[in-house]
């Protein structure tokens, strides 16, 4: 039996792959199906169009050229459905103790023997965070679902990706006052070409007030502090939306042994087989990149699926 840890596309794609060679496997993951898709913003467009996001073959047609999140959440739970993958949820992965082809996988529920552990889970778990006083405050938000909570109040923006660019366009149409503080002196050219002039005409007519070359300095109950070029701010404020991206949690994959490489921190694995220092533990998606969490998506990592598949069937024929 193999063990997927992460039940995200990449997972799936990973189950898929040894269904189709006859390998036996679970699929365990502390959240909901594909968590990570479930937890993007309510009203969120993806940047590729959905044929990109397919994964087992199973079309996914969505009404418009991007698909959407509702859309993406229907497509893969008709994909595990399809392929009755074997799935558990709400389940905490804990611990990967042994050695290849002995693996013991603790969990929060119970344990389980393992030939084979693949891990793919993800990088939204841990937010990158800004390290100000007052970043703890119930009014901070690192995660955001979708802007009525928000109407009518003093938002804080932090960043310029798509994140951060959704969360103040969105707010500001629901009648949020939004503030934008920007660390680059400019919004980041990666953001969606389909909204970035709606963003700088809001900021060039002052719709959106934004601070470039900035940075947070401290949070407060009913304000925050700002460091600008032009010197210190204090901006009356009721919640800051901290868009400042996330991080993969590399506490399981230290304690099972597998070694860091670089500033990024890339977990080493084989290019081709994807199987770590670690004989018998892989590793698929965007934990492949370490902290560079912009290396892998949904479109290119779906290919580490067959590769580690591949692999795994060719060492059993060999007797590995």
């Amino acid at each position: 039996m193999i063990t997927i840890i992460g039940a995200g596309p990449i997972g799936l794609a990973c189950g898929i792959a040894l269904k189709q060679r006859n390998l036996p496997f679970r699929i365990i993951d502390k959240g909901c199906l594909v968590n990570s898709v479930f937890h993007y913003p309510t009203n969120m467009t993806f940047f590729s169009t959905s044929d990109r996001l397919e994964i087992g073959g199973v079309p996914f047609i969505s009404h418009g050229t991007k698909p959407t999140r509702r859309e993406a959440l229907e497509y893969y739970r008709r994909v595990a459905e399809s392929y009755e993958l074997p799935l558990q949820l709400y389940e905490e992965v804990r611990d990967v103790r042994g050695e290849d082809g002995r693996f013991t996988v603790s969990t929060d529920k119970g344990t389980y023997d393992s030939s084979k552990v693949i891990i793919s889970s993800g990088f939204y778990g841990l937010p990158h965070r800004m390290n100000v006083p007052g970043e703890d405050l119930p009014k901070v938000m690192h995660y955001y679902d979708e802007p009525h909570p928000y109407a009518f109040m003093k938002v804080l923006v932090v960043g310029a990706g798509n994140s951060a660019v959704d969360v103040a366009l969105e707010s500001f149409r629901c009648g949020s006052e939004v503030t934008m503080v920007v660390r680059e002196p400019h919004i980041k050219e990666s953001v969606k070409y389909w909204v970035r002039p709606d963003i700088e005409n809001r900021i060039r007519e002052g719709s959106i007030r934004a601070y470039f070359n900035s940075e947070m300095v401290e949070i407060r109950e009913k304000e925050v502090v700002v460091r600008t070029p032009e010197g210190i701010r204090t901006i009356e404020n009721d919640f800051v939306m901290a868009m400042t991206g996330y991080e993969p949690d590399f506490s399981l994959l230290e304690r099972i042994g597998i070694r860091f490489e670089g500033e990024e921190r890339i977990p080493r694995h084989h290019e081709q087989t994807h199987e770590s220092n670690v004989p018998g533990v892989y590793l698929a998606g965007v934990v492949c990149g370490g902290l560079n969490t912009s290396k892998w998506f949904i479109e290119n990592a779906r290919m580490h699926a067959e590769k580690i598949a591949e692999g795994i069937l060719t060492q059993l024929k060999s007797g590995g």
